[in-house]
């Protein structure tokens, strides 16, 4: 079954110069759920931006399903929770989450 994405292609604005592909969950991309957690990595390719985002509420089943999730430009992320905006461009190792306010806050660092 072909998945039924929130946005069509030509409802995706360019919000930000590309900076390559992410990777994010169906449960964003599909269900339309704001970004919770979202993290930067060392890309696994020159083509990978790094950036992870996930709605933070996906189970281990659920991400263990590899039809779960996709990879996608970074832009397109943007579109569907433009509250990732002001964050797209901090470095690789940065984790922000979604507080019980709703808003998206960088993540401690452990003590």
């Amino acid at each position: 079954m072909a998945k039924r994405f929130k946005l069509a292609a030509s409802e995706i604005q360019r919000l930000i110069p590309s900076m390559g592909y992410c990777f994010a969950t169906d449960r964003i991309t599909v269900d339309g759920v704001r970004v919770g957690y979202m993290y930067r990595e060392d890309p696994d390719r020159p083509e990978d931006s790094g950036w992870r985002f996930l709605s933070g509420d996906e189970s281990d089943a659920y991400m263990d399903n590899a039809d779960n999730h996709g990879i996608y430009d970074v832009n397109t992320i943007a579109n569907l929770d433009r509250e990732i905006l002001p964050f797209v461009h901090a470095s690789v190792g940065s984790r922000f989450f979604r507080d019980d306010s709703g808003i998206l806050r960088p993540e401690p660092e452990p003590d």
